[in-house]
């Protein structure tokens, strides 16, 4: 009996452990492929036009910088413009992809290559030059199935000893011996609880069993916590939605109004006058709510590259085109800006994010008051701050100034005359480049907003 079931169990493992070789060779495969393809395309993204000239001489030199893998350059149109290995080639057009990159921006293929004599791993990229675009080509030696099932042979083997030895000691034990702990392996899992044992044989099963009950608990919170983010955005777009209506339906009501009067022909001349001023100011105030809206909007789906902005001169920059409103206003300016301070991001952006933040110090601050504005180094980058002696924002509203349509200046018309997106743009510019805002204020004495770019 112990011999039959040391049999038994031994060609069931084998038969689990053949099937379990079987795909785990082809998940191990396929993440090497993805693998290689990855660092193919980790070394597509190095090249450098202004080092490497597009021609034969460039694939070459560039193909010695990633460690030897052969590169090729290709026009759009598939002709060779230049390989690490080969000096003649055909044309490539129909290379799977080369079509698949010339569609979509990027694609790989792997097949036999005729040149090196082995299956091969291409990776094609297209890549916007100064003179236009050319397809960028890096490829290398393919792992094969029977490499990765060589690579996971001994552990099977390991494996099989390893079953041998166990099922030995398995059936020299008594079956209600065997069954017991199982038991209680099995209560304690359908109860939720921290399964354990004394056994090693049975350590596997309980490390999967407290795997998986630590999964499904895991699953329920995420599932509980999307639904609350759910729930969430719903409250949002409703709020975003009250909140557009709201603020069109200010402008929007005063244009009815004024053109309900003027075609009516009740109003003499310069009440006529006085009228399409105001409709002139309100259609131009709704046009501005929704350009700010999309500008909003569209940073969602703004993907365009970063490089390097010159902070410090975009500062001083703002602060002349903003000289005009601060000597108006007759407010002291304190600069302190260092000088060659570089952020990697995009000047637009850059500007909006300095721009809003000054503009505020200025439209909020006091008649003859002071507004300082730095941009120093620190160790992890740059701060800047700018600082105003204004009105200064109430404790309970701290929180709520980077909202949609938070305005400190809760009038429509009033002398501010924001929207209460411009804070918000900040906002969102900063949580995409992965700076941190903060902000400092204290009712009638004053706001101090920093940025840690």
């Amino acid at each position: 009996m112990r011999r039959k079931i040391l049999w038994i169990s031994q060609l069931i493992i084998a038969v689990v452990l053949l099937i379990y070789a079987t795909f785990s060779t082809q998940i191990f495969y396929d993440s090497s492929i993805e693998s290689a393809v990855s660092v193919l395309k980790a070394q597509t993204q190095v090249f450098d036009e202004e080092k490497y000239t597009i021609d034969g001489v460039g694939a070459k030199a560039f193909s010695e910088r990633i460690g030897g893998n052969r590169v090729t350059l290709i026009a759009v149109d598939g002709k060779i413009l230049g390989d690490s290995e080969k000096d003649s080639l055909d044309d490539h057009s129909s290379r799977e992809e080369v079509e698949e990159a010339v569609r979509t921006g990027e694609g790989w293929a792997i097949r036999s290559s005729a040149t090196l004599g082995r299956d091969t791993l291409y990776y094609c990229k297209k890549l916007a030059l100064t003179d236009g675009e050319i397809l960028f080509r890096v490829s290398t030696k393919a792992p094969s199935v029977w490499d990765t099932f060589g690579d996971i042979l001994p552990t099977l083997i390991w494996f099989l000893i390893l079953d041998f030895l166990v099922c030995l000691l398995f059936t020299f034990l008594e079956t209600e011996y065997i069954l017991s702990p199982v038991k209680k392996i099995a209560k304690d899992a359908a109860l939720n609880l921290k399964v354990d044992t004394k056994y090693p044989e049975l350590k596997p099963v309980v490390d999967i069993l407290n795997k998986r009950n630590k999964e499904v608990t895991q699953k329920i919170r995420e599932l509980s916590e999307e639904k609350e983010l759910v729930e969430k955005a719903q409250r949002s777009k409703n709020d975003f939605i009250a909140n557009i209506t709201h603020e069109m339906n200010t402008p929007l009501t005063s244009i009815r109004g004024y053109s309900e009067l003027i075609a009516s022909g009740s109003l003499d001349r310069e009440q006529t006058a006085q009228a399409a001023n105001i409709l002139l100011q309100q259609s131009d105030r709704l046009s501005k709510l929704i350009a700010c809206i999309i500008n909003y909007n569209e940073l969602d789906n703004d993907d365009l590259p970063a490089y390097e902005v010159d902070a410090s001169k975009l500062v001083s920059e703002i602060l002349d085109v903003l000289a005009p409103d601060i000597l108006k206003r007759e407010i002291v300016l304190l600069k302190e800006v260092e000088e060659g301070i570089v952020v990697k991001s995009r000047h637009e952006r850059v500007n909006e994010v300095f721009g809003n933040l000054i503009r505020n110090a200025i439209r909020y601050n006091k008649e003859g008051g002071e507004l300082k504005v730095s941009l120093k180094r620190t160790e992890k980058g740059a701060r800047f701050v700018v600082t105003d002696t204004g009105i200064g924002i109430a404790e309970e509203n701290l929180e709520r100034i980077f909202d949609r349509f938070f305005t400190v200046d809760k009038s429509h018309n009033g002398v501010h005359g924001g929207f209460g997106l411009g804070l918000a743009t900040v906002k969102k510019i900063c949580k995409r480049s992965g700076w941190v805002i903060g902000v400092q204020s204290e009712l009638d004495q004053g706001t101090t907003f920093t940025v840690d770019l």
